[in-house]
């Protein structure tokens, strides 16, 4: 297994008391090197200008890659940027990118790509969510063209609904997108209606639903759905705040659902991907969840 990430993520600095801070990724890789230290760990290169064009545009990407200002820069309200940022991007798609490549390449089954800002809100035209690009939608896009991919997979369980990269990849069948969400929280997105060209599957679970419900729903609606939608490729994106001791959720999961879903996604990659998963990380706003859940889903990648 392989773990991507850069020093550059931890640079991206959004304000004091924003809580997507750069203490999160620091958690994240001090509890990796800690219980994973002995697996392969690679730099995460930058994406390049025509990597970022697949899934968004112009507008967006100059807004989002901004250079030659002091301070921060208010992209919405929730999405700051600071001088560091530009790079902090770069290095989180690229890390989607190198972490495809590897998969496809037989380097590894799997990689898990510790990397922050998340981008799983940005849209074709908007940093939005704490997001600047999107990376999994990135790597997605990417799979589709350098490595012809027929049907990739993204599974979002991070408890915001990931409105960019389903916005993205709605009218694209050969990309299912599934998610599990909060309902009622921002962006307020991801109805079980929203069906794209079939490719789509979404379901809100209410404050509270904790493991059983949400074990429920994934083995009974979404997991069988993607086995039968035989990916090639499965990408993640492995958002913890979703967790019990986020401050910003209510869903109430203990680490162990996380594992279990990530065991679960492992058994369909082996059947239909050649084990092939690539995850990245999203959100998640408790230190200590954080420390847990990262360590729990890369040993069940492994």
């Amino acid at each position: 297994m392989i773990i991507y990430t850069h020093p550059a993520c931890l640079l991206h600095d959004p304000g004091p008391e924003h809580p997507e801070c750069p203490a999160r990724l620091q958690a994240v890789l001090e509890a990796l090197r800690e219980h994973h230290g002995d697996l392969d760990w690679r730099e995460a290169p930058a994406a390049r200008l025509g990597d970022l064009r697949r899934v968004h545009d112009d507008t967006l990407i100059d807004s989002a890659l901004a250079t030659g200002f002091t301070g921060y820069r208010v992209l919405d309200p929730d999405t700051i940027a600071s001088p560091d940022s530009r790079a902090a991007a770069l290095r989180a798609a690229g890390a989607g990118i190198a972490a495809v490549d590897a998969v496809m390449n037989g380097e590894s089954e799997t990689a898990f790509c510790a990397v922050r800002p998340p981008g799983h809100h940005a849209t074709p035209n908007a940093a939005m969510g704490f997001c600047l690009l999107n990376n999994v939608a990135i790597a997605a896009a990417h799979a589709l063209e350098r490595h012809a991919l027929e049907r990739i997979a993204v599974v979002d369980f991070d408890v915001h609904h990931g409105n960019g990269t389903q916005d993205i990849f709605r009218n694209e069948p050969r990309v299912a997108y599934l998610s599990s969400h909060e309902s009622g929280i921002y962006p307020h997105t991801g109805s079980p209606h929203e069906r794209g060209v079939g490719n789509v599957r979404n379901v809100l679970l209410p404050p509270g639903s904790g493991g059983f419900r949400f074990q429920n729903v994934w083995a009974e609606e979404l997991l069988p759905w993607l086995n039968d939608f035989r990916p090639q490729l499965l990408l993640v994106s492995a958002g913890f705040d979703a967790h019990m001791h986020d401050p910003l959720a209510d869903l109430m999961l203990e680490t162990d659902d996380f594992a279990w879903l990530t065991r679960e996604l492992r058994r369909i990659a082996r059947r239909h991907a050649g084990g092939r998963v690539v995850s990245m990380l999203e959100g998640g706003y408790s230190l200590d969840a954080l420390r847990e859940c990262s360590v729990a889903h890369v040993a069940e990648l492994r």
